[in-house]
């Protein structure tokens, strides 16, 4: 069967211009129970769902971040403003982070604003890094055809019924290999990070002996 080339882009690119967030005035102002949690999140995130059976958080999780020091305890079994927006940002690292690098990129951010009163808080940092999301959709748009148009360039001299595949196979090999490496340089940011920290907490412990 034949594929439909251009249907099939504009069906990516269509899928790509719904991508959104969840918006900091549309989080709840009152603290949830863990089953209002799941369901507020599993109704915000579902357009990223790859299947409609496919959960987007579940009280195993949650309990798995608590354990691990990503999510602050809950108050009285009740989740704040605040706890939300760390599992939004869990919910996206997971996907390319290992629980660890996720653990040293935001238990800093955690320690100090996390009820900040003074200056920033989590929902000023939060709003500061999604405001790029609209950009960022639409440089993605052109990258994708930009990349796909150098994978059709690809396999020309192959069998003609075997062509189409193997462009698309092409294609998916660049996306692969934009993601490996992306992977791969934060992982060398986030250990340099670590590092940079340890090496901090050494000095200071030691000016105290």
């Amino acid at each position: 069967m034949k594929i439909d080339i251009k249907d099939m882009m504009n069906s990516i690119l269509s899928s790509v211009s719904r991508i959104d967030y969840i918006k900091p005035e549309d989080l709840p102002n009152i603290h949830l129970y863990m089953d209002q949690v799941t369901t507020f999140m599993d109704a915000q995130l579902e357009s990223t769902k790859r299947r409609p059976e496919d959960k987007i958080l579940t009280k195993t999780m949650i309990n798995n971040y608590a354990k691990n020091r990503l999510l602050p305890p809950p108050e009285k079994k009740k989740y704040s403003k605040e706890h939300l927006l760390l599992l939004i940002f869990i919910y996206y690292f997971k996907n390319i982070l290992s629980i660890n690098d996720i653990q040293s990129l935001l238990n800093p951010i955690t320690d100090k604003y996390f009820k900040s009163e003074k200056g920033w808080n989590l929902e000023d940092i939060y709003r500061e890094v999604f405001s790029m999301e609209k950009g960022q959709i639409e440089y993605l748009q052109k990258d994708l055809v930009k990349r796909y148009n150098v994978a059709s360039e690809t396999f020309q001299e192959a069998p003609e019924e075997d062509r189409e595949f193997l462009q698309m196979f092409s294609f998916l090999c660049l996306l692969s290999f934009d993601v490996y490496v992306k992977k791969m340089l934060l992982e060398k940011i986030l250990d340099d990070i670590q590092e940079t920290r340890e090496k901090k907490k050494s000095k200071n412990d030691d000016g105290k002996k």
